[in-house]
């Protein structure tokens, strides 16, 4: 796949996790949205051995999971970005975030950056996704919280069996989550 920088030759095992750093700028940002089509690329793209371009796109994007860096939240209340049966989930519900039932009444304007992004990826996971890319999904939080997170996204992709592509600045946190690692120089990915 080319996504404006190098080209990228990237396979992702169903249940494997591959950890991204770079410095800012890198491309790690525009690599995870030409994956989900969100910007232009080229090449091949598959994911369960279907071709990116053999789907509309918003088919493709409703199989990707992808979290961005900063969450848009579009309604007033936590409860409306969810459907109504979430909170019957028995794999994900408010508590596997940290939160309790009544977060779905809070309002959006309350919620601190670290609490809109662990709300981002319950959000995300309800959506069941066939694939996770995840840009700095722990960005904003504490180590508890990132700790917290990090367990649910790996019980998520192990219960799932699916392929996780995580991007972070946390090296420590990457040798936890990523069976293998690659640095992004100048939109190429290098092994690690």
């Amino acid at each position: 796949m080319y996504a404006g920088g190098s080209p990228v030759d990237l396979r992702v095992a169903a249940g494997a996790c591959a950890g991204i750093s770079g410095a800012s700028g890198s491309g790690k940002t525009r690599l995870l949205r030409a994956l989900c089509d969100l910007d232009p690329w080229q090449g091949s793209l598959s994911l369960n051995g279907t071709a990116a371009h053999a789907v509309p796109a918003p088919d493709w994007r409703r199989r990707i999971g992808y979290l961005p860096a900063e969450s848009q939240w579009w309604f007033d209340s936590v409860g409306e970005h969810f459907p109504a049966a979430f909170p019957f989930e028995p794999d994900f519900c408010w508590q596997a975030a940290g939160f309790e039932p009544d977060t779905a009444g809070w309002e959006i304007s309350r919620l601190s950056s670290g609490e809109k992004q662990r709300l981002a990826i319950l959000r995300l996971l309800v959506r069941r996704p066939q694939a996770l890319l995840l840009d700095e999904p722990t960005a904003h939080l504490d180590e508890k919280n990132a700790r917290q997170i990090e367990a649910l996204l790996l019980q998520y992709r192990s219960q799932k069996n699916i392929p996780v592509i995580w991007v972070g600045h946390d090296k420590a946190q990457l040798e936890r989550v990523a069976d293998c690692r690659y640095l992004m120089h100048d939109g190429e990915l290098v092994p690690q």
